[in-house]
C-alpha cells in the first residue's frame, strides 16, 4: 500500500449553458456592489487599527516600568519583569501519562491519523453559444493528516471514509507558575512555543505509533508525538493586578499584554510588537486590494458572458475587464488608504503631501534648467 501516493482517480464532466451563466453572472454582480464598498470600509479600518495599535505600543514605552518582583505600590501599572519561571505541578498527559523533562511549562500531545484526503482540480472550455464544459478531476490519497479530513464532503465518498480518530491532539499547561512572585494563568502560558521534541516512555524514538504496522499503515492508524515548552527564563509585560498580570489598557483603546520565552528588554518586546503590526498591517492591505479586484472583477463579469457567444471575443474580452479591474483597484485601494491618512494621522499625510509636491516641483525646475542638447 502506497504512503503519501495517489490511490483513486474519478472524473466528472458538467455543462452550464449561457443563460445560466448570465444568471450566475449578475447575482456575482451583485456580490460586486456590496464587496467595493466592502473592501474600502477593510482597508479604512486596518489603517486606523494600524494608526491605534502604533499609538499605543508607543505609550506603553513611555510608561513601562521594569521590576524586579512583585510590589504592591504598582497595583495597576504597566510592568515588564523577566527571571527563570517556577512550577508547583508540571503539565501531564493524563491518557498516556508521558511524563515531561523538568523545567516544561507546555506540553503539547500531536496526533496524526492516516486517511483518505480529496484534491480536485478543474478545466473549463467555453463552447459556441456561450455555454461551458467543465472537466473536474478528483484525485484521493492516502496521507498522514492532524485531525479528521470530512470525508462526507468528498465528491465521491463511497470507499474513502474516515474514521474518527480514537485520541486527538491536545496542550497541557503547568500549574501554580509563578514569575518573580507574579502568578501567571493557563491563558498567559497558552502561547508559550512549544518547539522541543519529547521521545514518550517505552519508545525508541519521537513517535508513538497506535495501528498493526507502521511499514504498512491502514486507514485509521494513528502516529503520535510530543513537545514541550522549556524555556530558561520568561519575559512578561502587561499590567500588574493583584498577584498576577492583566491587560494594560492604553489611552489609545489597545489592551497590552505580552508573553515571551527567553529574557526580553522592554525595547525588544516593543519593538518585535511593532514589526508584528506593520507585517499585519501589510497582509490586511493586500487582503483589501484583492477583494476590491474581485469586486471589480464580478461587476464586470456580466460583459464578459455576454461575448462568449463567440468564445475567442469573450476571452479578449476576459482579459480586457480583468485589466480594467486591475486598473480600478490600483485607482481606488491607495486612494482609499491616503484618505485613512488624511482622517486618522492628517499632520503625516500632509507633510507626505507637502514632500511629494515639493519633489515633483523640484524635479520640473530641474529638467527647465537642464541646456537643450546640441544637434551632431
Amino acid at each position: 500500500m502506497p504512503v503519501d501516493g495517489i490511490e483513486d482517480v474519478f472524473t466528472e464532466t458538467t455543462s452550464q449553458s449561457w443563460f445560466s451563466r448570465l444568471g450566475g453572472a449578475l447575482t456575482g454582480l451583485l456580490i460586486g456592489l456590496v464587496l467595493v464598498p466592502g473592501s474600502s470600509a477593510l482597508l479604512f479600518w486596518n489603517e486606523g487599527r494600524a494608526v491605534q495599535t502604533a499609538q499605543s505600543l508607543a505609550e506603553g514605552a513611555g510608561l513601562v516600568l521594569p521590576v524586579e518582583r512583585l510590589d504592591r505600590a504598582n497595583e495597576g501599572r504597566l510592568v515588564h519583569t523577566a527571571g527563570p519561571a517556577r512550577i508547583t505541578t508540571p503539565p501531564r498527559d493524563p491518557e498516556f501519562g508521558a511524563p515531561p523533562p523538568d523545567g516544561t511549562i507546555r506540553l503539547v500531545r500531536s496526533v496524526e491519523m492516516f486517511q483518505w484526503k480529496e484534491d480536485q482540480e478543474s478545466e473549463t472550455r467555453n463552447k459556441l453559444g456561450g455555454g461551458t464544459e467543465t472537466v473536474t478531476t478528483y484525485r484521493y490519497s492516502r496521507v498522514w493528516a492532524e485531525g479528521r479530513i470530512d470525508s462526507a464532503r468528498f465528491r465521491q465518498p463511497e470507499g474513502h471514509q474516515n474514521p474518527t480518530p480514537r485520541q486527538a491532539s491536545r496542550s497541557f499547561v503547568a500549574q501554580g507558575v509563578t514569575l518573580n512572585g507574579y502568578r501567571l494563568t493557563d491563558a498567559q502560558l497558552a502561547g508559550l512555543p512549544a518547539n522541543e521534541a519529547l521521545t514518550p516512555p517505552g519508545a525508541t524514538d519521537t513517535v508513538r505509533y497506535i495501528g498493526a504496522d507502521p511499514s504498512s499503515p491502514r486507514i485509521g492508524d494513528l502516529r503520535i508525538t510530543w513537545s514541550a515548552a522549556r524555556p530558561e527564563a520568561l519575559s512578561v509585560i502587561a499590567a500588574q493586578s493583584g498577584e498576577g498580570f492583566a491587560p494594560y489598557a492604553t489611552r489609545a483603546g489597545d489592551r497590552l499584554m505580552m508573553v515571551e520565552a527567553g529574557r526580553r528588554t522592554p525595547a525588544e518586546m516593543f519593538r518585535a510588537a511593532e514589526d508584528g503590526n506593520a507585517i499585519l498591517t501589510w497582509i490586511l492591505r493586500a487582503v483589501g486590494a484583492v477583494l476590491m479586484f474581485v469586486a471589480f472583477a464580478l461587476l464586470m463579469r456580466p460583459v464578459k458572458v455576454l461575448a462568449d457567444v463567440i468564445p475567442p471575443l469573450g476571452w479578449v474580452v476576459g482579459f480586457g475587464t480583468s485589466l480594467v479591474a486591475g486598473v480600478l483597484t490600483l485607482l481606488l485601494a491607495p486612494t482609499v488608504i491616503a484618505v485613512a491618512w488624511l482622517f486618522y494621522r492628517p499632520l503625516v499625510a500632509i507633510a507626505v503631501l507637502v514632500a511629494g509636491a515639493a519633489a515633483a516641483f523640484g524635479l520640473t525646475r530641474l529638467r527647465r534648467r537642464a541646456p537643450a542638447a546640441r544637434p551632431a
